[in-house]
């Protein structure tokens, strides 16, 4: 499939997702995240894939919503379009590994964007915030609930109500990034990640991202089951046969997905 606002290709199971409005410093919008929301489930449903890089530029991952699509919009035409929330939604269905390969700005919706991907990658370039209340908003893409669950509830209403950004070490340390690198090793060290990914088996990958999201979703004791009955199903898999049988024999594992 041909995009217009995305740069899309796989190589060795692993894809990446390039958002590609550079006019507009990656701004989201309806098109985008409609492009987005294709990619991301072609590449969920390819058995070629077994993780996914999403990044931008140099210069701004995503440097929010576009304000232009925006600005008109009265609350009814919002509220009946749900506007950019069926879209965006389809990042929580993808049950592959995302990792948000960020550099430059990565603000409002662009932030909401790499807090929906399963971990962040930054660039000691990167800025990050939910500047909307700059603007007489709020964040609407699920700012104002992953940030606090990442990074507390004080730094998080001192980033939605001050509106400040967040430089990448602030952000490594709060917990928002998994990691800070050289900008200049952003998509290598990225790569590098999705490749470590890749190798492992995809049926046990699906469930450690499952159980890690359902840990955002439910009291421990539940969250603890859920995860005890995943672990004694993987028991009956090949993969589990195949990894511990390796292990034992000192040797890498080939993994089937199976």
């Amino acid at each position: 499939m041909e995009y217009q606002t995305l740069l899309v290709s796989v190589e060795e199971k692993v894809a990446t997702i390039r958002l590609n409005r550079p006019e507009a410093l990656n701004a989201l919008n309806s098109a985008l995240l409609a492009e987005l929301a294709a990619a991301l489930g072609a590449l969920d449903a390819d058995p070629g894939v077994h993780a996914i890089v999403l990044t931008g530029s140099e210069k701004a991952f995503a440097a929010g919503a576009d304000v232009r699509e925006m600005s008109e919009k009265s609350f009814a035409e919002v509220f009946g379009e749900e506007m950019f929330n069926a879209s965006f939604d389809a990042i929580g269905r993808c049950r592959k590994p995302i990792i948000a390969a960020v550099a430059g700005f990565c603000l409002g919706g662009g932030c909401e964007l790499a807090m929906a991907c399963d971990f962040v990658i930054a660039a000691d370039s990167a800025k990050f915030g939910q500047p909307e209340i700059n603007l007489g908003i709020i964040p609407g893409l699920g700012g104002t609930q992953r940030l606090p669950r990442l990074v507390g509830r004080a730094k998080a209403m001192d980033l939605i109500l001050t509106g400040r950004f967040m430089e990448a070490e602030e952000a490594e340390r709060a917990g928002l990034a998994a990691r800070v690198v050289p900008a200049a090793d952003l998509l290598a060290e990225a790569d590098k990640a999705a490749r470590a990914i890749a190798a492992k088996s995809p049926v046990a990958v699906k469930a450690a991202k499952e159980a890690v999201h359902r840990a955002e979703e439910t009291p421990l004791r539940e969250g603890v089951l859920f995860e005890r009955r995943l672990f004694q199903a993987l028991f009956a898999t090949a993969d589990q046969k195949e990894g511990m049988a390796a292990f034992l024999a000192k040797r890498a594992p080939r993994f089937e997905g199976r």
